[in-house]
C-alpha cells in the first residue's frame, strides 16, 4: 500500500518533533534521577520585637505637626482645609446671612406664582453671593485676626479658633433678638447670661437662626400683600363676568410679573435684605 505524499510528510514531521523532545528531555530526566529530591529548608526563626527606646530619642515616640520654621505642616493644612470644606455648608446655613436671604428669595418666587422660575440653582447662587457681600467685613476680620497669624506660625490652632470666632459672634449678636436668646436659654434650663460675652455659642447659633427666620417671614409677608390684592381683583372680575371655571392664576400671573418688573422688584428685595444688616 502506497502512502500519499502529504500523509508521508506529516508522519516525517511528527517523528522529527518526537526525536527532538527525546533529545532535550532525556538528559534532564537522567540528572534529576541521579540527584534525587531536594532537601527542604528549615523555616527561619521570628525576629525579636524592637524596643521603642531604641528607635526614638528619649524612649518616646513623637509626632511633629509643624514645619521646620514653626509654620504648620502642609499635610496638616490640607487636612484642615478638607475638614473645613466638609462642615462649610452647616456653618454657612447657621452662622451667616444665608438663611434669611435664601428664604426671602424663595418666598418672593412663590408670591409671584412661579413654581420653578427662577430655578433653584439661580436662587441659591444669588443667595450665596449676597451672603458673601454682606459677610465680607466679618470674614475679613476673621482672616486678619485668626487665619493669617495661624498660617504664619505665630498663633496656635486653639487660639486661632477662639480669636476667629469673636467677629462671627459679634455679627450674630447684632442680628439676634433678646427674646430668642431667652427662649433658647430657658429651653436649655440655663441661667440668663450676665452680658453678651457670656452667651455660649451653642445658645447663640439657634437663637440667631430663629431671629433670621422671623425676619425673613416678615419680609415675605410684605412681599405677598400686593400680589394677594392682584389675585383678589382678578378673581372678583372673573366671577362678575361669569367665568368661574377659568383659574384666576392664569389671568393674574402676567399682571404680577408686570407689576414686579415695573417696581424693580428684585432690586427692592435685594436692597431690603442688605439694608436689614446695617
Amino acid at each position: 500500500m502506497r502512502l500519499a505524499p502529504a500523509v508521508l510528510s506529516r508522519w516525517l514531521l511528527a517523528a522529527l518533533v518526537v526525536g527532538v523532545l527525546l533529545v532535550v528531555l532525556l538528559p534532564a530526566l537522567g540528572a534529576q534521577a541521579a540527584t534525587g529530591p531536594e532537601t527542604p529548608v528549615a523555616p527561619s526563626a521570628p525576629s525579636a520585637p524592637v524596643d521603642p527606646a531604641d528607635t526614638a530619642p528619649g524612649g518616646q515616640v513623637s509626632l511633629e505637626v509643624n514645619g521646620p520654621d514653626g509654620t504648620p505642616a502642609s499635610a496638616l493644612v490640607l487636612i484642615l482645609v478638607i475638614t473645613g470644606l466638609s462642615v462649610a455648608p452647616g456653618l454657612l446655613l447657621m452662622t451667616t446671612a444665608f438663611t434669611k436671604i435664601a428664604v426671602v428669595l424663595a418666598l418672593t418666587r412663590n408670591a409671584i406664582g412661579l413654581q420653578m422660575t427662577p430655578p433653584n440653582q439661580v436662587l441659591i447662587g444669588l443667595a450665596l453671593f449676597l451672603t458673601l457681600f454682606v459677610m465680607t467685613p466679618t470674614l475679613t476680620a476673621v482672616n486678619e485676626v485668626a487665619v493669617q497669624p495661624y498660617l504664619a506660625g505665630t498663633m496656635s490652632i486653639e487660639d486661632a479658633f477662639t480669636t476667629g470666632l469673636q467677629p462671627l459672634r459679634e455679627f450674630m449678636l447684632a442680628n439676634t433678638r433678646p427674646e430668642e436668646l431667652a427662649l433658647i436659654t430657658r429651653a436649655a434650663d440655663l441661667d440668663l447670661p450676665a452680658d453678651a460675652a457670656a452667651v455660649p455659642i451653642t445658645t447663640l447659633v439657634p437663637s440667631f437662626v430663629l431671629s433670621e427666620l422671623r425676619a425673613a417671614f416678615i419680609i415675605g409677608f410684605v412681599i405677598f400683600v400686593p400680589f394677594l390684592v392682584i389675585d383678589l381683583v382678578v378673581s372678583s372680575a372673573l366671577m362678575s363676568v361669569g367665568m368661574m371655571m377659568l383659574p384666576p392664576v392664569i389671568i393674574s400671573l402676567p399682571f404680577k410679573i408686570l407689576l414686579f418688573v415695573l417696581v424693580d422688584g428684585w432690586g427692592l428685595v435685594v436692597r431690603a435684605l442688605v439694608g436689614s444688616y446695617g
